[in-house]
């Protein structure tokens, strides 16, 4: 065996490393050294993440069971920034009596998730792919349900490793017939066998296969877990789950849709349109009637999923590069949103929307870091939220999916309702005036709501210019 191989995969090899020396922390360092293993680990995790940043020359190994390639070294910064975000907002919710004696645990399980993730993107062969599937998902569970003494966190990993398991025997049951229907496991084989070869098995496949990985998208039908798991697990492990792994689940179903059915787009396009119209709609809709943060953030986070596949369904390099750019402008909303709730929940334990009234006047810069947020979630100009859409919507409209971008816009409307609801609360809204107290949030989640701030407004300004300083050949002028 040629050992060289693995110096192929940089990233993985990093990110077990840091998983190493965390653990190695955590076991030998006693309990004078839990305070520092925060620390510890968001500054080796921030050394992974620059020593990946740079994207790596297209390469297989192990046979093209492994692959990568500049757009998957991307894909992966991407999620290395999300992650670093939520490090950086779980190190005063790690100093809480409760956490303390699982602190290496939840670092260990967070890292193994997200290696996971990284086998998933950077796969050639659905064995490789499954083994990254399950890597990413069975820890997540345990993750959701850290929190011993909550019994609402017991109930959330319950409930997410039935679906989870139930997820990933569906998916399993559609691999089987794929391997019958073209022999083989690996993505290029695949596709080469099926070409042409709509037969009622290859369309069963494929419904079982999105339907599988449907429930890691939360895409409707499939999404009835979301609220429940978002509410009881902790809102670290919740921020966490509705960026970090749904952005790498977008990144791996445009993978294997790309890679294995991208000969015959017709027989899936036509089956992600209606499940993207029934993700954007329902998740609206749903999100309307919602009265606790995070429920609320779940049902937003359901229809963004149907925003985001606008970009797989467009089946083009542009929509892939509008893909990468939706989940890092989400990452950067959606985790500002969640650090503010967060800092929120651990200085008063309130996480109701009627709670917010009047936010703004107890603590101004928590109410703007909200807001600005929703602005971008909602995709207001000039904020980077409303150039993922609009680069999101550019790739549907060029591949012909004029009505669903339109159905896509309406949305977008009703979208703008509920997200304002959150800023009427916090700047309008004085029924429950100074329910929650001035406090001031710690030094870490201070930055990190920074970062995030700094993302969705940089992000929105280079847009601007980049979109100026074209010729518009984005929208087909």
């Amino acid at each position: 065996m040629d050992y060289s191989q693995f110096l192929i995969m940089r990233g993985e090899i990093s990110l077990l490393l840091v998983f190493l020396l965390i653990f190695l922390f955590d076991t030998f360092g006693g309990k004078k050294s839990l305070k520092g293993l925060s620390i510890t680990a968001c500054v080796l995790f921030a050394l992974h993440t620059v020593w990946n940043i740079i994207p790596v020359d297209s390469a297989t190994a192990f046979g093209g069971m492994y692959q990568t390639s500049p757009i998957a070294s991307m894909v992966k910064t991407v999620l290395n920034i999300g992650t670093l975000i939520v490090l950086l907002q779980s190190i005063s919710w790690s100093d809480t009596p409760d956490v303390k004696l699982r602190l290496g645990e939840f670092y260990e399980l967070l890292l193994v998730t997200l290696f996971g993730m990284y086998l998933m993107v950077s796969s050639g062969h659905f064995l490789l792919f499954f083994i990254g599937l399950e890597t990413a998902s069975l820890p997540m569970a345990a993750l959701i349900a850290i929190n011993k003494k909550d019994t609402e966190s017991y109930e959330a990993g319950a409930k997410y490793l039935f679906t989870a398991v139930f997820s990933s025997a569906v998916f399993l049951l559609g691999l089987s017939f794929l391997y019958g229907v073209s022999g083989s496991l690996y993505f290029g084989d695949i596709a080469v066998a099926i070409a042409s070869n709509h037969t009622p098995l290859l369309i069963a496949t494929l419904v079982f296969v999105l339907a599988g990985m449907g429930f890691k998208l939360s895409l409707v039908p499939f999404h009835l877990w979301t609220a429940d798991v978002y509410q009881g697990a902790p809102t670290q492990v919740t921020s966490y789950l509705s960026v970090i792994s749904k952005g790498a689940a977008a990144f791996a179903l445009m993978l294997i849709l790309y890679k294995v059915f991208f000969l015959d787009p017709v027989i899936w396009q036509g089956i992600m349109w209606a499940l993207i119209v029934l993700t954007i709609t329902v998740g609206n809709l749903f999100a309307i009637r919602q009265k606790n943060m995070k429920r609320f953030l779940a049902f937003s986070s359901i229809s963004q999923a149907g925003y985001i596949m606008l970009g797989i369904i467009a089946g083009s390099a542009q929509g892939m590069a509008a893909l990468v750019y939706y989940v890092l402008v989400y990452i950067f909303s959606n985790l500002a949103a969640f650090g503010v709730i967060s800092s929120v929940e651990r200085s008063s334990g309130k996480v109701g929307m009627d709670d917010y009234n009047g936010l703004y006047k107890t603590n101004p810069k928590l109410s703007v870091v909200m807001m600005l947020a929703m602005f971008s979630l909602a995709g207001i100009p000039p904020f980077a939220g409303f150039f993922s859409k609009f680069f999101i919507f550019a790739s549907a409209i060029h591949s012909g999916f004029y009505i669903l971008v339109l159905i896509a816009l309406l949305n977008t409307i009703i979208s703008l309702y509920y997200y304002l609801l959150v800023v009427k609360a916090m700047f309008i809204n004085n029924e429950n005036d100074c329910a929650i107290a001035p406090f001031r949030s710690d030094n870490a989640s201070r930055v990190s709501l920074i970062v995030c701030v700094a993302g969705i407004l940089l992000l929105g300004i280079v847009s601007c210019v980049y979109t100026y300083f074209t010729d518009l050949s984005l929208i087909g002028a």
